[in-house]
């Protein structure tokens, strides 16, 4: 588990190309009218075909279908299996194929953009089909039965028939966990198979979110929907809420069970918790989830030197505010921002950004709340990303049992909102890219803007500068060593001893932070570097960027470049950055 149209003006003639041949040069003669029509078609079939995998994303993509001249097809949560990934190689393949036909001169600088992002996933996806079965869907705080029950919570109903879509779909779970089971199984006859802690840590959450049935989050949350949704006849309400909860008793929960009993069955078939290095090509496999998870063609080496540098950096800058400042760690370990309520600190971002970010059209957005059942194992916030014809309505939940204290909540809400997901998400929109652009998945873009935006907005919470900058660096340096320890056990074989003598050189010594750093690396390899990684390339983007434009660097047209872009693999954005540098 993983919006509107471009149009374009064009010049009615014919675009020359020379082509030079070791026999001399020939003369082509195409139409860019044609060529770049016929682009957008490819695209677009691109999008109708991915965004109707399944329900749950066609339901999250776009609010109306059929004015993209989509209509719903069956009802279901998609394919997830081994022959069904092998199939989806094959397609890729054949549509890299016909993205070569095309003469990429003649297309227009924003297909240029989206021909090299699309070029390079397709080759991306062909060098993962030799570690298919090395994926992984389940997990304790990422994965798909984690999220789940939050994605379904927030299934949206635009008309009386999405809700009849809903309730059709909720008995497919069954199925669909099968399909899951199914594949952890011949992951387990391939010796490929998760940890017994990642297990016991996935049974828990299952267990902690069906432990009241009849009082499920599920059950609550859609009869709160249902009564105050508009346009319902109270039998009709009284219908609706005891089908979903008929469909919540006797699908989901069993469903949930179904995948503990059977995840105990195959507890021991693992190789134990040693990291993905310990499996046959698991290096391979890890260099290629890595370029995979953050978008960046750094090899594992640079990203350890990068890492390694980092922290050598934000260690000297907190030094430096050491000496200024000899209470600094008092101060930090005392420190507290003067907004703790979310919603006025999304009211208070909202201006305080507009200095140095593009200004954005003005958007809704519903502070929500974790459930108790899923506090334990959800991230500490998350953002639900809008449908692309229907951007305005967003959503941020926050999850109140993993925060460190609600008075911290500040950059939490930078990195959701503004100008976090939030704001890149709505801005991205309103460029009105072609949707394709907008279904693509590039975690290390958006997880990076994010966490780069965060490191920012601790300069803008009314803090001591001082203070703010050492809290700056003093986060940088944490994922830094986060996403040093997850490379160190993935790719170098890492154990817990080894683990422990390296966060001891930056005074981490409690035994139980220590296993929970490693074990979370275990769990769920490569998703600090996403954040982490992501944050470090932008970083270079800028360095670069003020180093060769000097006095004409202007930080907001930067923001302007990066967010006009749009998610996309890291090198891409640099070529692209290359020639906006030279057009300053």
């Amino acid at each position: 588990m993983l919006k509107k149209q471009i149009r374009y003006i064009y010049l009615t003639c014919l675009f020359s190309i020379i082509i030079c041949f070791s026999s001399g040069c020939q003369k082509i003669e195409v139409d860019v009218n044609q060529e770049q029509e016929k682009f957008e078609e490819f695209i677009d079939e691109i999008f109708k075909m991915q965004v109707q995998n399944d329900t749950i994303t066609l339901n999250y993509t776009l609010a109306e279908p059929e004015k993209y001249g989509i209509e719903p097809k069956e009802v279901t949560f998609g394919k997830y299996s081994f022959d069904s990934m092998k199939e989806d190689i094959v397609i890729s393949e054949n549509y890299k194929k016909r993205l070569e036909e095309f003469n990429y001169d003649a297309l227009s600088k924003k297909q240029k953009v989206t021909f090299d992002i699309l070029k390079d996933a397709f080759e991306a996806e062909k060098k993962y089909a030799p570690f298919l079965l090395y994926g992984e869907a389940l997990g304790p705080t990422t994965g798909l039965q984690a999220q789940l029950p939050v994605i379904l919570a927030e299934y949206n109903f635009y008309t009386k028939e999405d809700i009849k879509t809903y309730l059709e779909l909720l008995p497919k779970i069954t199925e669909y966990f099968q399909q899951v089971i199914e594949f952890e199984q011949e992951k387990s006859k391939q010796g490929l198979f998760m940890s017994d802690e990642t297990a016991d840590a996935i049974i828990k959450q299952c267990k902690d979110f069906i432990k009241n049935p009849e009082e499920n989050y599920m059950i609550d949350v859609f009869n709160d929907r249902i009564e105050n949704y508009e346009g319902l006849t109270e039998e009709e309400k009284k219908e609706m809420k005891a089908e979903n909860k008929k469909a919540v008793l006797n699908h989901v929960i069993p469903a949930y069970e179904e995948l503990m009993k059977q995840l105990k069955k195959l507890k021991g078939t693992g190789t134990g918790n040693k990291g993905l290095c310990r499996l046959k090509n698991g290096r391979e496999y890890y260099e290629q989830l890595v370029k995979n998870n953050t978008g960046s063609d750094k090899t594992i080496k640079e990203i350890d030197n990068s890492l390694d540098g980092t922290i050598t950096k934000s260690s000297l800058a907190m030094s430096i505010i050491y000496n200024k400042d000899n209470d600094i760690f008092d101060k930090y370990a005392n420190m507290k921002f003067s907004k703790t309520n979310p919603e006025e600190i999304l009211e208070y971002l909202k201006d305080a950004v507009v200095t140095d970010f593009p200004p954005l059209e003005d958007v809704n957005c519903n502070i929500k709340y974790v459930h108790k059942s899923l506090q334990e194992h959800l991230s500490p916030a998350f953002y639900l990303t809008p449908a692309i014809d229907n951007f305005k309505e967003n959503n941020i939940y926050i999850n109140e049992g993993a925060n460190e204290g609600i008075d911290r909540i500040f950059t939490t809400i930078a990195h959701e909102g503004y100008p976090g997901h939030l704001y890149q998400s709505v801005y991205y929109n309103q460029q009105n890219p072609n949707p394709l652009r907008c279904l693509l998945n590039f975690s290390g873009y958006s997880e990076g803007w994010a966490t780069y935006v965060e490191m920012y907005s601790y300069h803008l919470a009314g803090l001591d500068e001082n203070l703010a900058s050492f809290a700056e660096e003093n986060m940088i340096a944490t994922l830094c060593l986060y996403a040093k320890v997850d490379i160190g056990i993935n790719y170098h074989g890492w154990d817990m001893e080894k683990t422990k003598e390296y966060l001891k050189q930056f005074g981490i010594e409690d035994e139980e932070t220590c296993k929970t750093v490693y074990q979370a690396m275990i769990d769920e390899p490569a998703n600090y570097l996403k954040y982490t990684l992501g944050y470090i390339e932008f970083e270079e983007l800028r360095s670069k960027a003020e180093k060769e434009l000097g006095s004409k660097f202007n930080l907001k047209e930067f923001h302007k470049f990066l967010l006009d872009m749009g998610p996309s693999q890291f090198y891409i954005i640099e070529k692209y950055m290359d020639q906006w540098i030279k057009e300053q």
